[in-house]
Order: C-alpha cells, then structure tokens, then sequence
C-alpha cells in the first residue's frame, strides 16, 4: 500500500502532529512499508491458534486480598518534617 502526500498531511492533522513539507515524503515512504508490513502480517494463517495475554504460559500467585497499612508507619513518619501521632503535619491551607 502506497500512501501519497495529501493522505500523510490528513494523518498528521488528524494526530495533532505537524510534519514539515520537507519531511512529507519521507514520512509516506515510512508509513508506506509499515501498510506493506502490516498486509504481509494478514497473510499468515492463524486459524485454530489462540490470543496470548503472555508469552509464559505460567500460572501467577494468588495472595489473600488483605487491606493493611503496611507494617512501615516509623519508617514513613521518619521522613516527615513534623508529624502528630501517626499522621504527617502540615501547614494549615485555608484561613
């Protein structure tokens, strides 16, 4: 599939990109083996083969879904410029 000028300023214009008028045709030419590429893509039978979501065909870990804090209060806190219990202090905002 060839792409010609007037199809390359649409895309552009259409993606919000500008392309120079000088680099048009090397876009076109770009774009234009990827179309190539992409046919060749179609041609190869796939049937009776299924999408993939992962390449490794490895089953994950499951884990108990528990809500915690995380164990790190101190460490956390200890990065604070002042805190107030077991929650940061921050300066009052709105007067």
């Amino acid at each position: 599939m060839s792409l010609d000028l007037k199809t390359v300023s649409r895309i552009a214009h259409l993606a919000r990109v500008k392309i120079p008028e000088s680099e048009q045709a090397s876009v076109a030419s770009d774009l234009s083996k990827i179309m190539n590429w992409i046919e060749q893509l179609k041609e190869v039978d796939v049937t009776g083969i299924e999408p993939l979501s992962n390449v490794n065909d490895v089953a994950l870990r499951w884990r108990e879904d528990v809500v915690t804090d995380g164990g790190k209060t101190e460490d956390i806190l200890a990065n604070a410029p002042a805190k107030t219990a077991d929650f940061f202090t921050v300066p009052k905002v709105i007067e």
